[in-house]
């Protein structure tokens, strides 16, 4: 043997790394992401994979590995536009996740990913169109088309278990008005009805204002009434006080306006200042 490979090196080599390659194929290595369907003559015989992974064997050169991923896999909805029941258009832009649960199922119907996905993307499509299409415009721009979209993913799970799929969920990505006059249309609308409920929040805050006003100002009344009745003498001098301080000083908010008053020191106006004895 020795001397065959002295004397024959190329075929030696061409010989070890035939068998090298024989040997590598008989026993693929399954990762954990991955599953494999053994094919025999265009035939599946069997699943590598699907429990656990590490070293399996096939028969090279007779049978064929497609490989299969476990993971979660995701699907992408062409924009299109769906109607509402009140003829509204709205534009769509959806995805779908799922994972493959039979993978011997899904090579008989599909052969391969690409090809379930080929198929499922209509599928999501035509569901989505049926499903917004019962619904009212308002509504597919609001929280409650979840439970629609669950409505979704229950019909294209259906579908997607013939090839040995299960939908796990689908969500909308986007949901546009088209562009031009509805769009524009939708926006005045909405600026409007937000206007009005801006008039309408004033309008309560200013009637709120004026009630705590009223209420304060009776409570105040109330108050002065009580303090002041008990005596009367101090009620005048206080009143004289503020009077003063108007007329001299301002409100506090602008100075007086610049008017000279001429006063006799009897006068009665000033006769906090001369002492009422005098």
């Amino acid at each position: 043997m020795t001397d065959f490979i002295r004397r024959r090196p190329l075929i030696s080599a061409v010989v070890a790394l035939l068998t090298l390659f024989i040997v590598v194929s008989a026993f693929p290595i399954i990762p954990e992401t991955k599953q494999a369907v053994v094919v025999q003559f265009g035939k599946p015989s069997r699943i590598l994979g699907s429990t656990k992974a590490g070293i399996n064997y096939r028969i090279p050169f007779f049978e064929n590995i497609v490989w299969i991923d476990k993971r979660v896999q995701s699907v992408d909805m062409d924009r299109q536009q769906v109607l509402s029941t009140d003829q509204r258009r709205l534009e769509v832009d959806a995805f779908a996740r799922y994972r493959i649960v039979n993978p011997l199922l899904m090579y008989i119907r599909a052969r391969d990913e690409t090809r379930l996905q080929a198929a499922l993307v209509p599928i999501l499509g035509s569901e989505i169109r049926n499903e917004l299409g019962k619904q009212q415009f308002v509504a597919l721009l609001s929280p409650e088309r979840q439970g629609v979209m669950e409505n979704v993913r229950a019909s294209l799970d259906r579908v997607a278990a013939q090839y040995g799929a299960r939908i796990i969920d689908v969500r909308i990505k986007k949901a546009d008005l088209p562009d031009g006059t509805p769009l524009q249309s939708a926006f005045d609308r909405m600026r409007t009805a937000r206007e009005q409920e801006a008039r309408s929040i004033r309008a309560e805050g200013a009637k709120r204002a004026q009630i705590i006003r009223a209420e304060a100002d009776a409570e105040a009344a109330r108050v002065y009434a009580n303090s002041f009745g008990k005596d009367v003498d101090f009620y005048e001098f206080y009143r004289a006080m503020q009077s003063y301080q108007i007329t001299f000083l301002g409100d506090g908010n602008q100075p007086p306006a610049g008017t000279n008053i001429i006063l006799s020191p009897q006068n009665d106006y000033l006769k906090e200042f001369t002492g009422r004895g005098r």
